[in-house]
Order: structure tokens, then C-alpha cells, then sequence
């Protein structure tokens, strides 16, 4: 089986886009919303939202279409330190998952989790 499987292309204008992103220099909440262009199976910019809480960010999203989210957050601490955490957020509606006919959907964060024992165990549930 091959390491590597393709299913869209990242342009350099996206990857351009992730860089300046995570380099940003500004103190608010910011996020970088990315989509699937399926006829030139691609990810594409949806939009850049500076200044945006996460409640104006779920706002905005369409309710019926995936999204992947990068999302800088202004996070103070109980100490008084401020970070930045940035955060990688996917988000698919429940319609979704009924409009494709999909019955069981899972979620991995290695691949080496993906086994058949794995598989197994989740479909017996």
C-alpha cells in the first residue's frame, strides 16, 4: 500500500496563506476558513476573518456544508499570561453524514489506529 494517498491539491496560494497565518503578527482571534473546491479537487480559501470570537465564527459558517478551520485564539491564563493557541478544527453537518448515506463515522488521530481490530470493535457498537 502506498504512504501517500491523494485526494485534493494544496495550492501554493493556500499553503502561502497557512504560513502567513501562522506567523501572524496581531493580538485578537483571527481564522482562516478553507474548503473543498470538489470539481478541481482542490482546498481553496473560503475566507480570512480577523477579530472574530468563536461565536461570530460559528455564525458564519454554513450549516450544511464541511469546512476546516485554523483558528488563532487569544487565551488568557489564570496567571495573567497570554498565548496564542492555534487550533485545526473540521467541521461536517450531521446532514452531511444523512445526505451521503453515511451510517457510522469515526474519527482517528494516528494511523496506526486504523486497524481492523479498531474497525471491528467500532461497528459492533
Amino acid at each position: 500500500m502506498s504512504g501517500h494517498v491523494k485526494v485534493c491539491d494544496i495550492k501554493d496560494d493556500v499553503k502561502d496563506a497557512l504560513k502567513k497565518f501562522r506567523f501572524r503578527k496581531n493580538e485578537n482571534n483571527a481564522a482562516l476558513i478553507l474548503k473543498v473546491d470538489r470539481e478541481k479537487q482542490e482546498i481553496c480559501i473560503d475566507e480570512i476573518l480577523e477579530d472574530i470570537s468563536i461565536d461570530e465564527l460559528r455564525e458564519s459558517l454554513p450549516s450544511h456544508q464541511p469546512r476546516y478551520i485554523v483558528y488563532s485564539y487569544k487565551m488568557t491564563h489564570n496567571d495573567g499570561r497570554i498565548s496564542y493557541p492555534m487550533c485545526f478544527i473540521y467541521f461536517t453537518p450531521r446532514a452531511l453524514q444523512k445526505e451521503a448515506d453515511l451510517t457510522r463515522v469515526y474519527e482517528i488521530r494516528e494511523l496506526d489506529e486504523l486497524t481492523e481490530d479498531w474497525l471491528q470493535e467500532k461497528l459492533s457498537k
